[in-house]
């Protein structure tokens, strides 16, 4: 019987999970340079902590949650988010308390939402994301959305769109509730049963409406923009102030509200400015009582997100189909059995000083193992035959440019170390030349 995976999983192999690698490192390095640490939390957590965090008025939470009973009759849930599980272990493990204000830490790590699969987006996805908890400044909501900008630059997805919203403080959404829930009641009967729902609980939600025959009707809405105090109104423009000046345009969505409830003040999200189809490819918001309302202290906070799946998917439709060939730094070839038991030792020594080695462990010929090698995008080939074996030495072959050098065994890592620098300058050169 053959077991496919189940819907909405997919496996992510070799040259694929290379470039997921690629991402997530320059995720980590900007995060880094943000100063945000790394944090770590569990993929199953107690259902209320969802159901309290992320709102009863998402569609996260009334249509998408992994929910299950243990054997101890115990609610968990598979996080569909990893915002929640970040602010529960800041209350859980005290952190507020034992480190300088704002807690700044970035995750990865899979979630899963019960979704109709499409491009980009599958019902178990990764996510990549940053909160800093103990905002204080509009300067750190700005620093953040800066941060995922430069994100995707390094990711050379440099043709973005940042839209960009104020959902306002107390009284600014108090006032904007009581426009929309009467404008919409106004409009209910014609529209889609989820936002009949959405009416009574969170009138808000109904701006996230994807429904095209809605769309119309939301489009006529109140904005949120005629309803902002004086004083979110001024943050919201410092905002928007702060990122022009590090080079950072953005535009107004009144209809942004973000797909989780625990938003206040300014939401936002990043779109490919040429390829309105992808949708968004990331995004955030502050929040105000996330972190008290699972019993911490009164923090306010702001924080980002992207799916690696979105933001792979993106980088193959803007740069074409992208592969990495990481492969070995050295291939060794061997030619008979003496030869493999050498090479076993040889391999270890080299790998104990940091080169990455493959080698063949059944006699074969020497076309064969150069197929292996090339398939395995190998730098260099180390070929042992009998007589390498009887002068002590070895011969090296640049698989790049052919160039074949031999080698005495005991100076082999004072010349591979040279063989490899020039190898990369090589590379940095040549793809300097062709991105002129």
């Amino acid at each position: 019987m053959v077991i496919n995976p189940v819907k909405g999983t997919h496996d992510i192999i070799a040259e694929e999970a290379n470039i997921y690698s690629g991402i997530e490192y320059d995720c980590r390095i900007v995060a880094e340079l943000f100063g945000f640490q790394e944090i770590r939390t569990p993929i199953i957590e107690h259902t209320p902590l969802f159901l309290r965090s992320v709102g009863e008025s998402s569609d996260i939470v009334t249509k998408e949650m992994y929910t299950f009973d243990d054997k101890g009759g115990r609610s968990l849930t598979l996080r569909p988010e990893l915002t929640a599980g970040v602010m529960r272990s800041i209350v859980s493990n005290k952190l507020y308390a034992n480190a300088d204000l704002p807690l700044k830490y970035f995750y990865f790590g899979p979630c899963f939402r019960y979704e109709r699969p499409q491009a980009g987006r599958y019902r178990q996805f990764h996510q990549f994301g940053v909160e800093l908890v103990g905002a204080t400044s509009y300067l750190q909501d700005a620093e953040v959305i800066i941060l995922g900008k430069r994100i995707l630059d390094s990711l050379g997805l440099e043709k973005v769109k940042v839209s960009i919203n104020s959902l306002g403080d107390d009284l600014s959404r108090e006032n904007y509730r009581k426009a929309l829930k009467e404008y919409f009641s106004k409009n209910i009967d014609s529209m889609c049963e989820d936002c009949k729902r959405r009416l009574e609980i969170n009138p808000l939600r109904i701006l996230d409406c994807k429904v095209p025959e809605d769309r119309p009707i939301i489009e006529k809405a109140p904005k949120m923009s005629d309803y902002l105090s004086d004083a979110a109104r001024v943050h919201y423009e410092n905002v928007v102030e702060a990122l022009k000046k590090v080079g950072i345009e953005v535009e107004q969505d009144d209809t942004l509200v973000r797909g989780l409830d625990y938003y206040t003040g300014i939401v936002f999200e990043f779109h490919m400015a040429e390829k309105d189809d992808v949708g968004a490819i990331g995004g955030g918001g502050h929040y105000k009582n996330l972190l008290a309302e699972i019993g911490g202290p009164d923090l306010e906070g702001v924080g980002l997100s992207f799916g690696l799946e979105r933001l792979y998917y993106v980088f193959q439709q803007v740069n074409g189909p992208q592969t990495m060939d990481i492969g070995p730094d050295f291939f060794i070839m061997a030619m008979g059995e003496e030869e493999i038991e050498l090479s076993f030792t040889l391999a270890d020594i080299l790998r104990s000083n940091g080169y990455a080695i493959e080698m063949n462990y059944e006699t074969k010929s020497f076309k064969s193992l150069f197929k292996v090698a090339e398939r395995k995008h190998a730098k260099f080939a180390i070929i042992i035959g009998e007589e390498e074996m009887t002068k002590n030495q070895l011969s090296v072959k640049n698989l790049k440019t052919q160039e074949q050098t031999v080698v005495k065994t005991d100076d082999m890592l004072m010349v591979f170390k040279s063989l490899l620098e020039d190898y990369m300058q090589d590379l940095e050169k040549k793809s300097l030349e062709e991105n002129k």
